[in-house]
Parts: structure tokens; C-alpha cells; sequence
């Protein structure tokens, strides 16, 4: 059973790891795409896709592999983690991210230290981050309760394909929203997208938490353990 300790750096260190591809495939992405946006944005969605496969994975059996504030929250709902122990997996979670960033750039030879000038406002993307969000959820609750096994490939499977439905091309992660404003690349998010950004993030997981809590409350005795989500 691992302990609390190795709980909170397996979320710190699957932040970091998760972040790192983000932001290292979109600078990769636009430095080979000769200014085609569409390839690379395909770059950036295949490595966070794959990426998200592996690091769930293997950090699941450890912390349940949230790497996300509103999934930990979600579990937080579902009564699987006391309100400090989901404080402290976040507090994690934004650690990591932040260093993922600085890893990122450490490793494109960028500025360590930067803030995004990318703006991404309007209602459109706040509706398209309830929606990605709120589909992440569900996804997460629909196989951790009949497939869990499945949940690391439904999870960058849908990240993969919310990247390209969406207008946003799917955050549904306030910890990664708030690291992407610290990286004026490819992948960055202006600091003044970041707070609306994340109330659309939190009203799609609210969302996903009521119906999909419903939803499948009563349809199969198999009770999910968090420190197993793979």
C-alpha cells in the first residue's frame, strides 16, 4: 500500500511529466510545422494523448493518477479522499505543473521564465471547456466503475479527440491552465484567459459529477478503490 508521502509525488511527478509533453510537443510541433497550425496542433494532441496513457498507467496503482484539480475534487464528491488529503494531492498537482513548464523550456533551450501573451477568451471557449471538462469526468467515472483497466486509454483517447472538437482544444485542467499562462510558446494561455478558463472547467465538472453520479450510482455493485484507477 503506498504511503501518503509517495502518494503526493506520484501526482507532483505525473504533473510534471504531463506538462513537460504539453508544452515541449507544441514547441516541437511549431518548430517543425513551417507555420501549419494544423500540424501542429496534431503533434501536441498525439503526445499528450500517448503521454496521458502512459503516465496514468503507471502512476495510477500509486495516487490514482488525478494529475488534475477537478478530478480530485470529483473524488472528493465521491467520498474517496478527506478534504485535506484532496487539498494537499492539488497543492501537488500545481507544484508539478509549474515545474513541468520549466522543464519544458529547459529542455527547447527557452527562457525559464515567461507569461503567455496568448489570449483565449469569448464564450465559446468557456463553453468549450464545460464541455471538455464535463466529458473527461465522465469518461473517468464510466471506466473506473465498469473497466477500469480501460481508464488510461479512455482518458488520452478522449483528451486526444477533445483537442480537435473542441474550440478550446480541451484544457479541462485548472492546474494545467494555470502552468500553460507561465509559457509564452505554442501551448500558453494570457494569465487573463486563466480565471474564466477555470470557472468553465469547474461548472463542466459540477456538471459531470451530479449526472454522471446518478447515472451510475445504481447500476453495478463493483466499487472502485482510488489507489487503483489503472
Amino acid at each position: 500500500m503506498p504511503t501518503f508521502a509517495q502518494k503526493l509525488v506520484a501526482e507532483c511527478l505525473g504533473t510534471l511529466l504531463l506538462l513537460a509533453i504539453v508544452i515541449g510537443s507544441g514547441i516541437m510541433g511549431e518548430n517543425l510545422a513551417g507555420g501549419n497550425i494544423a500540424i501542429a496542433l496534431l503533434g501536441n494532441t498525439l503526445a499528450t494523448g500517448a503521454g496521458l496513457v502512459v503516465l496514468i498507467t503507471i502512476f495510477g496503482p500509486v495516487s490514482g493518477a488525478h494529475f488534475n484539480p477537478v478530478v480530485t475534487l470529483a473524488f472528493l464528491f465521491r467520498r474517496e479522499l478527506t478534504l485535506p488529503a484532496a487539498i494537499t494531492y492539488i497543492a501537488a498537482q500545481l507544484i508539478g505543473a509549474v515545474l513541468g513548464v520549466y522543464t519544458a523550456h529547459a529542455t527547447f533551450g527557452e527562457a525559464l521564465i515567461q507569461v503567455s501573451t496568448k489570449l483565449r477568451d469569448g464564450p465559446a471557449l468557456m463553453f468549450s471547456e464545460g464541455i471538455a471538462t464535463f466529458g473527461l469526468i465522465a469518461t473517468i467515472f464510466g471506466t473506473v466503475k465498469y473497466k477500469p483497466a480501460f481508464t488510461p486509454v479512455a482518458v488520452g483517447l478522449y483528451i486526444t479527440s477533445a483537442y480537435w472538437f473542441t474550440a478550446s482544444t480541451s484544457f479541462a485542467n485548472p492546474a494545467v491552465t494555470v502552468a500553460r499562462s507561465l509559457s509564452n510558446t505554442f501551448a500558453g494561455i494570457a494569465p487573463h484567459s486563466v480565471l474564466p478558463f477555470i470557472a468553465a472547467q469547474c461548472a463542466g465538472a459540477a456538471l459531470a459529477m451530479l449526472i454522471c453520479g446518478w447515472l451510475f450510482s445504481k447500476t453495478s455493485e463493483t466499487r472502485y478503490e482510488p489507489d487503483h484507477l489503472s
